[in-house]
């Protein structure tokens, strides 16, 4: 049987990793450009509570940040390995230097970007953000951006994110993968 080239797989042979602050959108549009892809999604952060049988802030509590994202590199190294698939990971996880290389060595690593309005607006609509906890979400967004700018320049896509639907960031990446 020979195949014809219109119907040609164009699925990424690896996988999509999308880093970004925290509210960015990386599960939300992570979940949306999975489908579009025909690509599975995993949130790297769901993935690594069910692992470790608690929630990310009981584990930031019991073990500290240090052990969390320890844990978080193991998580993400065996999502990456296997079949493509679209990763959310949490917002801290490409500034550790061994998750971040693991990332750039084995998948596509997407920045999504957005101004810090837009993050804080969508952070205040829900709870459960160690970083956050018991603190102003602006100060502690604009610090975190500029800490971690230079790490997410690391991923070799950046999408900006903003108020417009979701659709319109997932046309963007879509246009920076070649899809």
């Amino acid at each position: 049987m020979v195949r014809n080239d219109k119907y040609e797989d164009r699925r990424p042979q690896t996988s999509l990793v999308l880093v970004g602050l925290m509210g960015v959108g990386k599960s939300t549009i992570g979940r949306r450009l999975a489908a579009r892809l025909g690509l599975p999604f995993v949130d790297a952060d769901d993935e690594i509570e069910r692992a470790a049988g608690m929630s990310i802030q009981e584990i930031f509590d019991t073990f500290g940040e240090a052990q969390f994202r320890d844990g978080e590199r193991r998580v993400i190294a065996r999502l990456i390995d296997g079949t493509p698939k679209v990763i959310a990971t949490g917002g801290g996880a490409f500034v550790n230097e061994d998750t971040r290389r693991l990332i750039l060595d084995k998948a596509v690593a997407i920045w999504l970007d957005a101004n810090i309005d837009i993050l804080v607006e969508r952070v205040s609509r829900r709870d459960g953000r160690p970083l956050l906890r018991n603190r102003n979400a602006r100060e502690v967004l604009t610090q975190l951006a500029d800490e971690r700018r230079p790490f997410y320049s690391q991923a070799p896509i950046r999408v900006m994110s903003s108020d417009s639907p979701h659709d319109a960031t997932i046309d963007k990446i879509m246009k920076a993968i070649g899809q």
